[in-house]
């Protein structure tokens, strides 16, 4: 049964180094589509005109809040990434830690409680996430980019 484990933790690694390892490639489609959102975007709070401090502002300036907000949503999300994935980490070995000290009762038990920690931490880092751009009266779903 403990090899089972072993061979979790080996391809939750080898997964996570992958995706660090080939993320360059996706960065350059990836800021090409944002920079479409962001001018589609722009087009539609010109057409709407719900959100008067953003009609009033210049192409140039909600271009530039609108890319700075899209470019710091990405590189929050994937921070929040790295630090759920290492929640993740965490949750496995105290789980591989319980299963040795209590049975198989004790690693679902510690499974369990890790996956509703890493719940609620992604529930707050998105959160925190989408903030300052829902300050500003901007609709966060239209400039993510997957």
């Amino acid at each position: 049964m403990m090899w089972l484990l072993e061979i979790g933790l080996v391809l939750l690694l080898v997964g996570g180094g992958w995706t660090y390892l080939t993320r360059g490639q996706r960065a350059g489609n990836k800021d090409s589509l944002t920079m479409r959102r962001v001018d589609a975007y722009i087009e539609t709070i010109r057409r709407e005109r719900r959100n008067p401090e953003l009609v009033a502002m210049s192409d140039t300036e909600l271009r530039d809040l609108l890319h700075s907000g899209a470019h710091n949503m990405k590189i929050g999300g994937e921070r929040k990434n790295w630090i759920l994935l290492g929640a993740g980490g965490v949750t496995l070995f105290s789980s591989v830690i319980a299963a040795n000290q209590n049975g198989m009762g004790g690693f679902v038990i510690a499974m369990v409680v890790g996956a509703l920690v890493i719940y609620g931490l992604n529930e707050y880092l998105t959160r925190r996430l989408r903030a300052p751009l829902e300050r500003h009266g901007i609709d966060v779903e239209r400039l993510k980019v997957e």
